[in-house]
């Protein structure tokens, strides 16, 4: 159980952070990046929510609880050492990617195939799931760049990409089911 009795620490002050296992670290690290980026995919997807109906909601406040999940797990190094963790360390598993892939198939079974790539936007809901989308991109190329130079649980990085799917196709079905997606049509300014 987490237990916040105090807002600010002033351990930060100097450009440090701690990390989960208690290693400090400056701000601008690959890792706080990375862990920084999926908590801002978490605060875009707040306002998404507030575009949802009940079902969708409850798909997102999902994801938001697994985006927790994975800033813990991306803000603790050394997945070799979890064992000697005093606690159970917290990592994302499989059976959360396994389960973006369901619902993503559930819901692009819904649609049409594409016939053109869609513009960000469409219905208010839409937008903020590509907003979403893009966010956690910049996520997983931050996630990715880390585990070329650090130990990262390949299940994020999994995680990740797979989110930024689930965020196009949800993005889709809140456009009417991909009806009212805006399509690009290529050179139609020139």
């Amino acid at each position: 159980m987490v237990v916040l009795n105090r807002i600010y620490t002033r351990t930060g002050d100097k450009g440090e952070t701690a990390l989960s296992d208690g290693s400090r670290v400056a701000k601008h690290s690959l890792r706080v990046e990375a862990y920084g980026t999926v908590d801002e995919t978490n605060s875009v997807l707040g306002l998404a929510r507030l575009h949802a109906d009940a079902e969708m909601a409850a798909a997102l406040a999902r994801i938001q609880n697994d985006l927790f999940d994975l800033g813990a797990d991306l803000s603790r190094p050394g997945m070799a050492k979890d064992a000697e963790a005093p606690y159970p360390v917290l990592r994302i598993i499989e059976a959360q990617v396994e389960r973006l892939e369901r619902e993503i198939d559930a819901m692009n079974a819904r649609l049409q195939p594409l016939r053109s790539f869609v513009l960000p936007g469409g219905s208010a809901l839409a937008a903020h799931l590509h907003q979403c989308r893009t966010v956690a991109r910049r996520a997983e190329r931050l996630a990715v760049a880390l585990a070329a130079t650090e130990e990262a649980n390949p299940a994020a990085i999994r995680y990740l990409n797979r989110l930024s799917d689930w965020f196009f196709v949800a993005a889709r079905i809140a456009n009417d089911e991909g009806r009212a997606d805006v399509l690009w049509v290529p050179g139609a300014n020139r």
